[in-house]
């Protein structure tokens, strides 16, 4: 992992993700049609819903929302953080994962994998990190009290 790969928002890998999926499922003939489209609308409305209220939270705190930014005003622990840790990348694992479902081909459904794999395996650990610096003993017990993701 590169310090640039970092520097770019999961959003827009998320994006990122959807757009070759979406050109993937283009190019290739279909062969099951996996679409479920009331199910991939709850998920996408749902996923929306859980980022706004945790950006909400995190204005209202006053903290950064930059996953990369050097240091945070607060320990977000409240509203949605009551039951994740990570609202906003649960939010885009969940979003994508619903569009996924709109869309119905199988390479969309590679979207969420990748997106959870990109926040699993490079921002979070980083998060984790510097939320440990800043507030040590106050994260550590709300790392016992919440979970990583669900």
């Amino acid at each position: 992992m590169t310090p640039e790969m970092v520097r770019i928002p999961p959003p827009i890998w998320t994006l990122l993700f959807l757009m070759i999926a979406g050109g993937a499922s283009y190019a290739m003939p279909p062969s099951v049609n996996l679409r479920v489209l009331p199910l991939g609308i709850v998920l996408v409305v749902s996923g929306i819903a859980l980022a706004v209220s945790a950006f909400v939270r995190f204005r209202s705190e006053g903290t950064e929302i930059d996953p990369v930014s050097v240091s945070n005003k607060s320990l977000v622990i409240n509203g949605p953080y009551r039951f994740t840790r990570n609202p906003m990348y649960l939010s885009l694992v969940v979003f994508s994962l619903g569009i996924a479902f709109i869309a119905g081909a199988w390479p969309m459904f590679v979207v969420p994998v990748l997106v959870f794999a990109v926040a699993a395996g490079m921002h979070i650990p980083l998060e984790e990190e510097k939320m440990r610096r800043q507030f040590g003993a106050a994260y550590d017990a709300y790392v016992v009290e919440v979970r990583r993701w669900i």
